[in-house]
């Protein structure tokens, strides 16, 4: 059974067209319902999956019966994050988009009473960074502990799996009655090992997990540094350590240069260029970032080059809102862009306009987005569905290949 915010990203991330799991983890399986009351993603999960039961109904909706009938033997989760992203009121539990997690949490141990059937085997939830630490949490764990699951929890990005995209996330995944390999109820708390020594809770367990995650990430704190590192980012480097003829023309600090050299120095994460559609230059015009815009955020874009190896996080809001909302494509390479930037701030807009207009800067495309989500080549969107709900669609989704693994490390 599958359920979130974005069903149709979830079931992308563990079944094929034809109702097995998902090749990319090689285990077998069937799902047997799919949730969501989001329009959009269950018209996409039903193109893609037209064989899949797809229950277009909240989760406190359904009845402890009807949940019984299917017989599952796991749960995969995606609640809404937005209780506990940082840039929210989060309300945590209190929030009332909290109520269908706290509604599956008081079914769960309902399902192993005499007249019922037993409790689901497997169960796998995803979350935004923040999660780890609310009461939602306390309370999942709490429930688990109660139903008697062993489970481990992890903060992992595309970046472990060799996916030049950033987009650290919270996983738990819990096992009845059988203990992991490693240690149950046990934490990877960060992907960087100096940030391991830093935990301040003593019962819980850092792990490495190299056959499931091979390019575990030895240093990414560029995605939550005020949460991961205890380092004021402002502290890291001073603007003379830089590389000589370094040039910050964008509102960078000196340490957020030198990070992404040493991501784009990372020959364990693939090249961007690896992601990109074949280029056909009639249908990348439209994804041209607009001179307004260029105008108006040039200093805030976050570009990347077809050989970078790395790109910010894609959210809902991509495409639309441009400040943290995903990174753009420089397109003509041959351009230099500290040559384009160096002096902005002293010419007309007119002129400003027709500088920055050289770098072809330009939204990854829809596929694109979902190339680097690990969604296989099978994945198609239905006509009818505009560029602007891809990319919602794409930005409350989850990372296929991350989930993969995950998966393979639950049933193994």
């Amino acid at each position: 059974m599958q359920s979130g915010k974005d069903a149709g990203g979830a079931v992308a991330s563990v079944v094929s067209s034809d109702n097995n799991i998902h090749s990319e983890s090689g285990i077998p399986g069937h799902v047997v319902a799919a949730i969501d009351i989001n329009t959009t993603a269950n018209q996409i999960y039903r193109h893609n999956f037209p064989d899949t039961p797809l229950w277009n109904k909240t989760i406190e909706g359904i009845a402890l019966d009807d949940f019984n009938k299917l017989s599952f033997d796991m749960i995969l989760m995606s609640p809404p994050c937005q209780p506990f992203t940082r840039i929210g009121l989060q309300g945590d539990i209190s929030d009332p988009r909290t109520k269908s997690f706290l509604y599956v949490l008081d079914l769960l141990p309902r399902f192993s009473s005499p007249q019922l059937h037993r409790l689901p085997r497997f169960i796998l939830l995803e979350n935004v960074k923040g999660f780890e630490s609310s009461a939602a949490r306390e309370l999942l764990v709490k429930t688990l502990t109660g139903c008697g699951y062993s489970f481990q929890e992890f903060m992992v990005s595309p970046t472990s799996v060799g996916i030049p995209n950033s987009r650290l996330r919270y996983f738990l995944i819990a096992k009845m009655s059988t203990s992991f390999s490693t240690q149950a109820r046990s934490e990877v708390r960060s992907q960087a090992r100096s940030e391991h020594s830093q935990s301040s809770t003593s019962d819980r367990v850092c792990i490495q997990l190299p056959d499931v995650f091979p390019h575990f990430a030895e240093a990414d704190s560029s995605e939550q540094p005020t949460v991961l590192s205890p380092t004021c980012p402002g502290s890291c480097q001073s603007e003379e350590e830089v590389r000589e003829g370094q040039v910050l023309y964008k509102l960078e600090t000196a340490a957020d240069a030198q990070r992404k050299r040493s991501q784009n120095q990372d020959l364990s994460i693939r090249q961007i260029q690896d992601f990109l559609e074949p280029q056909r230059e009639g249908d990348l015009e439209q994804h041209l970032l607009p001179p307004r815009t260029l105008l108006r955020y040039a200093l805030l874009l976050d570009i990347v080059q077809p050989t970078c190896r790395r790109s910010v996080c894609f959210t809902k809001g991509y495409g639309r809102y441009v400040e943290g909302t995903g990174s753009v494509l420089q397109g003509c390479t041959e351009t230099q862009m500290e040559s384009v930037f160096a002096g902005l701030d002293q010419v007309s807009e007119e002129e400003k306009v027709q500088q920055l207009l050289k770098l072809k800067l330009r939204y990854f495309t829809p596929r694109e987005v979902a190339n680097l989500m690990g969604f296989p080549q099978s994945f198609m969107f239905p006509e009818g569905v505009s560029t602007l709900q891809q990319y919602r669609t794409l930005g409350n989704s989850l990372n296929v290949v991350v989930v993969s693994r995950l998966l393979q490390l639950l049933v193994s």
